[in-house]
């Protein structure tokens, strides 16, 4: 767990298995997802290691609204001010962050994936059980978005996961639409998260094309490793993996 300092103009900060980052954009700064509650103090730590405090903090974008990337959100509001951006598909869940349905019930999980149990007990130890909802958000999406982010639609994991192409710095963020890590079964390497935690594993499948059209040179996914080989060699290697 911590920050580290990935390219110019990107922090990322890991923290229990869950990644969000810290984006320069020019003199703004802007936090993609906000991992967990107990993620905080990383985050204090990656504005200080840019010289930069919350008040530099324009906005905060959510690539959905799960507790595990929502996490922060209503602190740093409070600290910063800054506009919380979240696609209407998720305004419901990020007002009431426990109140959704996945694809399968996620209770039997960690008995079938061993390898997912220490990765949740480390989730749990970092708060994911006692994250603050928000209301009163700035709705994203293809037209609606900071400066310098283009919105790619990529329901499935939630109605209204985003992820987040940054042509300047040739990065996509791509939240839980595809990941590294999958939380759930403990699998590494790109792919779609299990059912337990994705609403729609058909429309999370479908919705990797988009990810590809983006061409970008840097993932950076929700859970897991960042992957440096490409966007559409990441979502090739995502589509040959089995869902759990």
């Amino acid at each position: 767990m911590g920050i580290s300092r990935l390219e110019p103009g990107i922090v990322l900060i890991e923290d229990a298995g869950t990644n969000c980052y810290l984006i320069a954009l020019g003199d703004r700064l802007v936090f993609v997802d906000t991992g967990l509650p107990r993620t905080w103090r990383y985050a204090q730590e990656a504005l200080d290691s840019l010289g930069r405090g919350w008040d530099d903090v324009t906005d905060i974008v959510l690539t959905h609204a799960h507790f595990d990337h929502l996490g922060f959100t209503a602190q740093a509001r409070r600290a910063s001010g800054a506009r919380v951006w979240v696609h209407p598909g998720d305004h419901r869940i990020a007002a009431h962050p426990y109140r959704y349905r996945p694809g399968r019930p996620r209770l039997l999980y960690p008995l079938r994936h061993p390898k997912a149990a220490p990765i949740l007990a480390r989730m749990v130890k970092a708060g994911a059980l006692r994250v603050e909802g928000v209301e009163q958000v700035a709705s994203l999406g293809v037209n609606a978005a900071p400066d310098g982010i283009t919105v790619i639609p990529t329901a499935g994991h939630t109605d209204g996961h985003c992820a987040l192409h940054i042509p300047a710095l040739d990065a996509v963020l791509t939240g839980d639409a595809l990941v590294t890590l999958d939380p759930y079964t403990g699998r590494r390497g790109p792919r779609i998260v299990a059912r337990a935690g994705t609403k729609d594993a058909v429309q999370a499948r479908r919705s990797l094309e988009r990810i590809a059209t983006t061409g970008a040179r840097l993932v950076l996914p929700g859970h897991g490793e960042p992957w440096t080989q490409g966007a559409e060699a990441a979502v090739a290697s995502a589509r040959s993996s089995e869902v759990a």
